[in-house]
C-alpha cells in the first residue's frame, strides 16, 4: 500500500483542517542546534525531523511544509530515530517528563511513558535497531538508566539501574546495533557499557586517564559499536579515537542472565589534531565529524576512505544518512585499506552548532546549505502593518524578514557589534526601529534593511523597548538603565531624517512598557512608560526641547502588585481606558486623562501573570465591538475576548516557550499571533480561530454561572449561603438590629457596607481597595447618566468579590515569609519578632516607606479593635469595649 513506502509526513499532506482550538501552531522558525538533525527521506527528498522548543517538526524543505509532533510541556532534551525512520522517539528535561514514540507516517503518538524520570527529566535517549526497545538515562546528578519494552503496555522499565555521580552526566547513549540488549553511554569522562535482561542490568566503566596510554585523552564526545562486533569506539576531543575491546559470550539470548563482561581500552589512536564532536557506523565504515566541519570515513582498520569538509561549515552537531547507504557490489572491497575501488556512500544531512543545516551530495562534494537560523537568543520580533511581513532579531545580530504567508525568507542583515534586543515597525510600514544590546538605536528601511541614518548610541545600557508614534514623527525607547529617550522626525536639506529630541531617567526600577497614544482632544501623539517602581509617566512632547524631555503626569498605579504591561483599551462606550496586568493576575482599567482606576478584573491564570499584551487587531468583517487580546505569560500564549469582566472561560492558553518567552506580535490583519522564546532561538507562528474561542466561552455559562464556579462549592454550596446571610444581616444592620417596625427587604445593601461583608467572608482588603472597590461601583454610570451608584445587588457583589479577591487566596507560606522579613534571628537561630517591636511596627513603620511603597499603618484605636475582636474581647452587640481590656503590661 502507499502508506508504507510514503515519505513521512504523507497523512499530514492535503488541505490542513480548521483546528478546535483558538491557537493551533501554524509554523516554527529555527530549531535546538545543540541536538540532532535526522533525515527522514532518500534520495534528492529534503524532509528532516529537529527539535524547536517543546515541538519535534517533520519539515518538508522542498515541499515548503511542516508537520508539528505537539505533547511535550518542557523542552524536549533528546531525541532518537528508528533505523527505517519510522519511529522517533523524543523526551523532555522537565520536572514531570515525558517519553514519547511517534509515527513518523501518520504523525501520532502511538506510546507515552508518564513518570520516567521524575524531577529532573531525560539526559539521553537511544532506540535499538529492531525499534523494540529504548533506553533512557535521567539528568541529575544520581543518574538513572531505564531500559524500556515500549511495544508493551507495562508502565514500568524491564530492568533499570543506577550510576555513580562520579562518572559525570552521561549524555549520550546508543544500542549496539547486532545485539540489542548491549548498549553504550558516555560522558566527558566515563564511558560505560552495559548488558541487559529482564532481570538486570549490569554495567562496567573501564578506566581510561592519560597514564593508560601515557598520551593525552582529552574530553569523550560520542561512542558507537564497531561493524565487527568485539569492539567499540569513543572519539575524544584531542581528534583521537578510543579502541575499546569487549569480552562477551558468544551468544545472549533475551532470556539468559545476563552477566557482567569485561571491557578494557586497548588502543587510543591519533586521528588528528582537532576535536571530533561526532561519532557514528555505518553498515561498513565508519564516519567522524569534527569541530572543523570536516566529515571523515573510514574504514574498519581506521583507514582513511575520503573527506567531506568545506569553509563555511561550523563544529558539526550531527550526520544523517536519509537510509543506510547502498553497499557497492563488494562491500568489503571498497572500505579495504587498498582502496581498489572507488568509496562511495550515499548523500547525507549536516547539522553544526551555529545553526545551520547543510546538504551534502558525496558524488560531487557539494554542500548545499538549507537552513541557517539564528546562532543565538532570538529576543524581537515585529510585524509589518500592511503586509504579512515578519522581522526577526537575535542576540548574534542576524535580522531576518520573513513572508509568513508562504512562508519563505525575504532578506536578512547581519550587525557584528551587538546583538538585537527589540524592533518595531512605524505605522506607514516603511521604517524598521531595532533596538541593540550595547544601547545603539537602527531605523532601516523597511524593505532592504538598509541603514537610513547614522545609529543613535544614547542609551546607557541594552534597549528593551522601542515604539514609534502614530504619525511615524516620534520614536521612543526605554533601556535596562530605567531611561526613555526620545527621537524626532525632522527636515534637513529638504530630507525627512531622525534626531536625538531628549533622554530621562524617569523611573528608578525596570520599565515594563512604553507606549504611544493619540490626544482625546487632538490629533497630537501622546507617550507614556510603565515601571516597577508603579509609576505610570506620561511625557508631554509638544513642550519638550532639544535635550529636555517633560513629564506632565506621574500616577502611582498600584499598592502592593507589581504592573508588568500596558495598552489603550479599545473605546467600548463613552468612556477611554488604558489597560494594565500587574503580578497578582489582575487586570485594572484606568482613566486616560485622571488615571483613576476604574475597574479592578481577574485576569488570567495559567501559572504566571500577563508579561506583555497586544489588542488584536480587529477584520473588516467582524462585529467593530468585537475585540481580543492577545498575551504571553512566562510560557504560554493566549486570547481573552473583551470587554474583560473576570469571566475565565473568555480565556485561553497554550504553553508555546517552557523556557521562557521573550516577545509578542500580532500580524496586521489579526490572523496570526507570533511568539519569540529567547534562549530555545525559536518563534512560533500560532493561527487564530476566534470562532472556538467564542465557542468555548459560551460553553462557560453567561451571566453569573461562570462566577459561581469561582466560589467554593458553587452556587449550591456553603460559602454562597454564608456569603447571602451576611448580605441580608447588613440590611438588618443598616436598618437598626433593634429596630421593631416592619422590615425593607431589598436587594442591595449601601456601598459603605461593601468593606464589613468582603472581610467576613476572609478578604481583608487595604483602605486603598476599599476605596478603588467603592469608586468602582459608584462611578459605573457616571459618565452615562451622570449621576453617582450608591447600593450594589448581590450579583454584582460576587462579581467584585471574585475580581478583587487575591487571585489564589492567603497562604501560610506567604505569612511567614512575612514574619521572616520583619524578624530577625535569636541565639538559636530561630525568626523571631518582639512583641513591642511588632506592634510598634504596625502602627510607625508603614509610615516611614518610601512613596512607592504605600504601606498602610495603624493608629493605635484601630490596632485595639484588632486587638480586641482577636482576644474575644466584643460585647453582644459587635462593639468592643476598650475599658474591659486590663492595660497593665
Amino acid at each position: 500500500s502507499l502508506l508504507w513506502v510514503a515519505r513521512p509526513g504523507l497523512l499530514f499532506q492535503g488541505d490542513k483542517q480548521s483546528s478546535c482550538h483558538p491557537l493551533s501552531l501554524s509554523w516554527a522558525l529555527g530549531y535546538n542546534s545543540s541536538l540532532a538533525v535526522h533525515s527522514l527521506a532518500g534520495g534528492e527528498d529534503r524532509v528532516l525531523l529537529y527539535v524547536c522548543s517543546h515541538t519535534a517538526v517533520i519539515h518538508d524543505i522542498l515541499g515548503g511544509q511542516q508537520y508539528h509532533l505537539q505533547g511535550h510541556a518542557n523542552t524536549i532534551s533528546c531525541l532518537c530515530v528508528s533505523e527505517d525512520r519510522r519511529w522517533v522517539a523524543t523526551a523532555d528535561g522537565g520536572p514531570d517528563p515525558l517519553v514519547i514514540v511517534w509515527d513518523t507516517f501518520s504523525g501520532i503518538p502511538v506510546r507515552t511513558i508518564f513518570d520516567s524520570h521524575p524531577g529532573g527529566g531525560v539526559a539521553a535517549v537511544a532506540i535499538s535497531r529492531d525499534a523494540r526497545y529504548l533506553v533512557t538515562i535521567s539528568a541529575g546528578r544520581a543518574q538513572k538508566v531505564c531500559v524500556w519494552r515500549w511495544t508493551s503496555p507495562t508502565e514500568s522499565p524491564v530492568c533499570s539501574t543506577e550510576l555513580r555521580p562520579e562518572f559525570g552526566l552521561q549524555d549520550f547513549v546508543v544500542f549496539n546495533p547486532q545485539n540489542p540488549h548491549e548498549f553504550v553511554s558516555n560522558s566527558k569522562t566515563q564511558v560505560i557499557f552495559y548488558l541487559w535482561s529482564d532481570a538486570s542490568l549490569q554495567y562496567s566503566t573501564p578506566p581510561l586517564t592519560k597514564q593508560t596510554f601515557n598520551s593525552v585523552v582529552g574530553h569523550f564526545s560520542q561512542s558507537a559499536f564497531h561493524f565487527n562486533n568485539t569492539q567499540a569506539l569513543t572519539g575524544t576531543s584531542a581528534g583521537k579515537l578510543v579502541l575499546w575491546d569487549t569480552a562477551r559470550a558468544l551468544s545472549l539470548s533475551e532470556e539468559a542472565q545476563v552477566q557482567p563482561h569485561s571491557t578494557k581500552a586497548t588502543k587510543l589512536v591519533p586521528m588528528q589534531r582537532s576535536s571530533i564532536t561526532v561519532l557514528m557506523v555505518l553498515e561498513s565504515c565508519i564516519v567522524t565529524g569534527d569541530v572543523k566541519g570536516r566529515v571523515k570515513f573510514y574504514n574498519g582498520r581506521l583507514q582513511l576512505l575520503a573527506c567531506y569538509s568545506h569553509s563555511g561549515v561550523g563544529p558539526i552537531c550531527s550526520i544523517s544518512f536519509s537510509k543506510p547507504p547502498p553497499e557497492p557490489p563488494d562491500a568489503a572491497s571498497a572500505c579495504s585499506s587498498t582502496g581498489s575501488q572507488p568509496f562511495t556512500t550515499g548523500n547525507f544531512i549536516l547539522s553544526t552548532s551555529d545553526a545551520t543545516v547543510l546538504h551534502v551530495a558525496t558524488d560531487g562534494t557539494n554542500f548545499e546549505k538549507i537552513m541557517e537560523e539564528a546562532k543565538k537568543a532570538t529576543t524581537a520580533i515585529a510585524c509589518h502593518p500592511r503586509q504579512a511581513l515578519l522581522a526577526v532579531g537575535s542576540h548574534c545580530g542576524l535580522l531576518k524578514v520573513w513572508d509568513y504567508q508562504q512562508p519563505k525568507y525575504l532578506v536578512s542583515r547581519i550587525f557584528t557589534e551587538a546583538g538585537i534586543q527589540c524592533l518595531s515597525y512605524d505605522p506607514e510600514g516603511c521604517f524598521l526601529a531595532a533596538g541593540f544590546t550595547d544601547g545603539s538605536v537602527y531605523i532601516l528601511d523597511a524593505i532592504s534593511l538598509q541603514s537610513c541614518c547614522e545609529a543613535f548610541r544614547f542609551s546607557q545600557g541594552a534597549v528593551t523597548h522601542i515604539s514609534f508614534s502614530h504619525d511615524s514623527e516620534y520614536l521612543a525607547t526605554a533601556d535596562e538603565k530605567y531611561a526613555v529617550t526620545v527621537y524626532k522626525r525632522v527636515l534637513q536639506n529638504g530630507q525627512r531624517c531622525w534626531e536625538h529630541l531628549a533622554g530621562l531617567h524617569s523611573h528608578y526600577k525596570p520599565i515594563r512598557s512604553i507606549l504611544f497614544g493619540v490626544q482625546l482632544d487632538s490629533n497630537e501623539p501622546r507617550l507614556l512608560s510603565l515601571g516597577e517602581d508603579r509609576q505610570l509617566v506620561e511625557y508631554d512632547l509638544s513642550s519638550s526641547s532639544k535635550d529636555q524631555l517633560v513629564i506632565s503626569h506621574r500616577d502611582r498605579v498600584e499598592q502592593v502588585a507589581v504592573p508588568l504591561c500596558l495598552a489603550w483599551y479599545p473605546q467600548f462606550g463613552t468612556e477611554s481606558f488604558i489597560l494594565t496586568a500587574n503580578s497578582c493576575y489582575k487586570m485594572k482599567l484606568y482613566n486616560t486623562t485622571t488615571k483613576m482606576c476604574r475597574k479592578t478584573l481577574l485576569g488570567p491564570t495559567y501559572g504566571s501573570p500577563l508579561e506583555k499584551i497586544q489588542i488584536l487587531p480587529t477584520r473588516s468583517t467582524t462585529d467593530p465591538q468585537k475585540c481580543y487580546l492577545a498575551y504571553v505569560t512566562k510560557d504560554k500564549v493566549g486570547l481573552q475576548i473583551l470587554p474583560v469582566d473576570g469571566n475565565p472561560h473568555k480565556s485561553s492558553a497554550f504553553i508555546c516557550h517552557p523556557d521562557g518567552v521573550s516577545d509578542l506580535a500580532c500580524s496586521y490583519d489579526g490572523r496570526y499571533i507570533f511568539t519569540a522564546g529567547g534562549n530555545d532561538r525559536t518563534v512560533l507562528k500560532w493561527e487564530v480561530n476566534l470562532n472556538a474561542l467564542e465557542a468555548a466561552a459560551s460553553l462557560g455559562g453567561e451571566d453569573l454561572v461562570p462566577f459561581y464556579s469561582l466560589l467554593e462549592g458553587g452556587r449550591e454550596g456553603e460559602f454562597f449561603r454564608e456569603l447571602e446571610d451576611y448580605f441580608y444581616y447588613v440590611q438588618l444592620r443598616s436598618q437598626g438590629i433593634d429596630a421593631l417596625e416592619t422590615r425593607q427587604v431589598s436587594t442591595h445593601i449601601p456601598l459603605e457596607e461593601i468593606p464589613s461583608v468582603m472581610r467576613a467572608m476572609g478578604f481583608y482588603p487595604s483602605e486603598e481597595e476599599i476605596e478603588e472597590m467603592i469608586n468602582e461601583v459608584k462611578f459605573s454610570e457616571y459618565v452615562d447618566t451622570g449621576e453617582q451608584v450608591t447600593k450594589i445587588n448581590l450579583g454584582d457583589f460576587i462579581k467584585l468579590y471574585i475580581n478583587h479577591r487575591p487571585a489564589f487566596g492567603l497562604s501560610m507560606k506567604a505569612i511567614r515569609r512575612a514574619f521572616q522579613v520583619l524578624g530577625y534571628d535569636n541565639e538559636n537561630g530561630d525568626k523571631v519578632i518582639d512583641r513591642g517591636d511588632l506592634l510598634l511596627l504596625l502602627q510607625c513603620r508603614e509610615a516611614g516607606f518610601t512613596s512607592s511603597h504605600t504601606g498602610e499603618h495603624m493608629t493605635e484605636d484601630e490596632l485595639a479593635q484588632c486587638l480586641a475582636a482577636l482576644l474575644g474581647r466584643h460585647s453582644a452587640g459587635g462593639r468592643f469595649d476598650l475599658d474591659t481590656c486590663d492595660p497593665s503590661g
